[in-house]
């Protein structure tokens, strides 16, 4: 029952930022001119745009596989690509993506996959995805001067506090992995601060959640010095998944006859995007992104194509994911675990 109220007040809060968006974005434009703007790109940029979208979704569906793999536990890659959905699609619709992680855990649990494995797996494609962004943003503004100083200037704010809350997220990750004991002190003396100030009521269950919380991050060290390489391999493929979603926007600019900017500079800046909103309390980043891609690729796309680029390279990066990921959320509600309870039966 509070899944379903989380859920539908996560729905209002959707369609709130949704409506809020479309208004910014839209209010006093001239919207036929950017339907014939839409209308007249080369729809061989626009069919590899939506294939990388694909891609991206697919690509986290073979590390879940992969990983469950080397815990001697086998999933198919089709229920695997449907997990990999249902994580996106309440990925999209949570603040901060904060949904899609604990449904995951729930659909592979009505495949009998066991949580602490579940817990496992998610944990190590948790930590590589965001250091993805982390080392892209770093690399940005460790080597990249001059692409920083030419496109970046205006949105250096907002930059700085998405790498910062990115390398925060990360290194608390890392910390609770290879630390655990520490952090399990410094959250329990949290714990008990938050009782002293009568903040939180003391509860056996929430100590008993903390500890078997840290016998997560235990087995998750343990499988980071023991599969080493496994992890690499993971983070090589996540590396690539980014990339691939990212360069939605290189082809939409491809697809308007645009030529001037290269590959590179294009799917750098949507990384910007990404660092930037990734960890901001906004489902999808939505309303924030669009206002970053209105300042970064204002050059980029020129005045009079601006607007028709922000809405398909959007549109398809995240909303073509949106719409895609919810399909085959339905598709995995009504057949993940049916086909082993059928089976037992």
């Amino acid at each position: 029952m509070k899944i379903n109220k989380k859920i539908l007040a996560n729905g209002i809060f959707l369609l709130l930022v949704f409506a809020l968006t479309l208004y910014g974005v839209f209010y006093g434009e001239d919207l036929r001119q950017i339907k014939e703007a839409i209308r007249d790109t080369d729809v061989r940029y626009i069919i590899p745009a939506i294939g990388c979208v694909v891609f991206f979704i697919w690509g986290e569906s073979i590390i879940i596989h992969y990983l469950l793999g080397t815990l001697q536990f086998q999933l198919g890659k089709w229920k695997c690509f449907l997990i990999s959905s249902v994580g996106f699609f309440f990925s999209c619709i949570t603040p901060s993506a904060s949904g899609g992680q604990p449904m995951q855990m729930v659909y592979l649990k009505k495949e009998k996959v066991p949580i602490p494995i579940s817990s496992l797996v998610l944990m190590v494609v948790t930590i590589t995805y965001k250091m993805v962004l982390v080392l892209l943003g770093i690399f940005l503004l460790v080597f990249q001067h001059g692409f920083v100083q030419k496109y970046l200037q205006e949105i250096m704010p907002v930059f700085y506090l998405g790498l910062f809350l990115n390398v925060i997220c990360v290194s608390v990750l890392l910390l609770l992995v290879f630390h655990p004991m520490l952090m399990k002190k410094i959250m329990t003396k949290g714990y008990e601060w938050l009782v002293k100030l009568h903040l939180v009521r003391h509860a056996s269950s929430r100590i008993k959640k903390l500890d078997e919380s840290m016998d997560l991050y235990h087995e998750t060290a343990d499988y980071f010095k023991t599969h080493f390489r496994v992890v690499v391999y993971v983070f090589l493929i996540t590396f690539v998944q980014r990339i691939a979603l990212f360069a939605v926007t290189y082809f939409v600019y491809r697809s308007f006859g645009l030529r001037k900017i290269g590959g590179y500079d294009l799917i750098m800046l949507q990384a910007v995007i990404s660092v930037a909103v990734d960890m901001l309390p906004l489902p999808g980043g939505m309303g924030i992104s669009e206002k970053l891609f209105s300042i970064i690729f204002r050059t980029v796309f020129g005045a009079a194509l601006l607007l028709p680029g922000m809405i398909l390279s959007r549109g398809l990066s995240y909303y073509t994911e949106l719409l895609l990921s919810a399909v085959m959320t339905v598709i995995g509600h009504l057949t993940l675990g049916r086909t082993r309870t059928a089976a037992q039966r």
